[in-house]
């Protein structure tokens, strides 16, 4: 095994609409946002991840900006293909004197059609992968959250990420039962960038949003522990003279109500299309949250009040895709729902 390890090198990859995680050894050895940037006229990557988003809405004209993937799918072939070859070569040791092949487990959306598989699959094998495999991200979510996937047993995982919302009920080491919705973090984004605009004149950025989600997002109008006002700056839509706007957390739980109550409806739908056995072993475990989404504050709250179904989050929503995907890897021999 010692000489085919310098041969062979195990990657899992949790490639997400918003932020790209590589696992390696049990460790996460690249966390990155999926974004890069290239120059217009030769293609060529300039830079790639956090330098790249820095960058983000702040571009002249010979550089441009580009998110490889929207709604959880690969929207641009090339950039993908540049992001993955980047991001490999970061998690790749440093010391090696030639490339060795790789094995890698990459995640895709339940709801994923034959053509976004394929795309998923030549993005990795052109970036250097030997043997591919994929994993359900609900599957991977459910795997890092410490669920037994392979019991006989019903459990319902939530998985809110960048650009899909998975909801999926797991037992016996399959997806009995899901849904895979396009509406997820870049929705709330999206939404409070309109509400600044139709509410409050101003005009922000993608990345002004994303502070404002992240600083004073919230799925209630009522919370036990309120943020703090946060200050937005930006033009005035009619005069393009700089303005200042304290926004509470109760103006963004307004905002982005249209988007969460299409999620907490995708959920009931599948509640209604759960076996009876099933339904009783999910009304006793509850629903497990993951991915980005479920950081929103009150969310858990929210959807339990609404199915009258406890709700947990995940102790790490963020990457309990990623360490799933990473278990996947490490068992692949052994679990029979990777498709090859």
């Amino acid at each position: 095994m010692g000489l085919l390890s310098f041969l062979t090198q195990e990657i899992a990859i949790d490639l997400g609409t918003a932020n790209t995680i590589i696992i390696k050894n049990d460790k996460i050895v690249v966390d990155e946002p999926s974004i890069i940037a290239v120059h217009k006229q030769s293609g060529k990557m300039f830079a790639l991840g956090e330098k790249a988003r820095q960058m983000h809405g702040k571009t002249h004209d010979e550089i441009k900006t580009i998110r490889p993937l929207r709604d959880g799918v690969i929207a641009d072939f090339n950039a993908a293909e540049l992001m993955l070859r980047g991001l490999i070569k970061m998690a790749s040791s440093k010391n090696s004197l030639f490339t060795p092949s790789l094995k890698m487990v990459v995640c895709i959306p339940s709801g994923s059609t034959e053509v976004e598989v394929r795309a998923v699959r030549d993005s990795a094998e052109h970036a250097g992968g030997r043997d591919v495999f994929m994993i359900h991200e609900p599957m991977a979510a459910a795997i890092g959250i410490g669920i037994d996937v392979e019991a006989p047993e019903g459990n319902m995982v939530v998985d809110i990420g960048g650009g899909t919302t998975e909801i999926a009920v797991i037992s016996l080491g399959g997806i009995v039962t899901n849904k895979s919705i396009r509406i997820a973090g870049d929705d709330f984004t999206t939404d409070i960038q309109e509400y600044m605009r139709h509410q409050h004149n101003i005009k922000i950025g993608e990345r002004s949003a994303e502070e404002i989600k992240i600083r004073v997002g919230s799925a209630l109008p009522e919370l036990d522990n309120p943020p703090e006002d946060y200050m937005v700056r930006g033009p005035h839509q009619m005069t393009a003279l700089p303005v200042e706007i304290p926004v509470s957390y109760q103006e963004i739980a307004h905002s982005l109500e249209k988007s969460l109550s299409k999620i907490e409806t995708a959920i009931l739908n599948v509640l209604e299309q759960t076996p009876p056995e099933l339904y009783a072993d999910i009304f006793r475990n509850g629903i497990f949250l993951a991915g980005g989404g479920a950081l929103l504050r009150g969310i858990d709250k929210r959807i339990s009040s609404k199915t009258n179904i406890p709700v947990h989050i995940a102790d790490d929503p963020l990457h309990a895709v990623a360490r799933g995907t990473g278990v996947a890897l490490k068992n692949s021999d052994k679990f029979s729902f990777l498709i090859r």
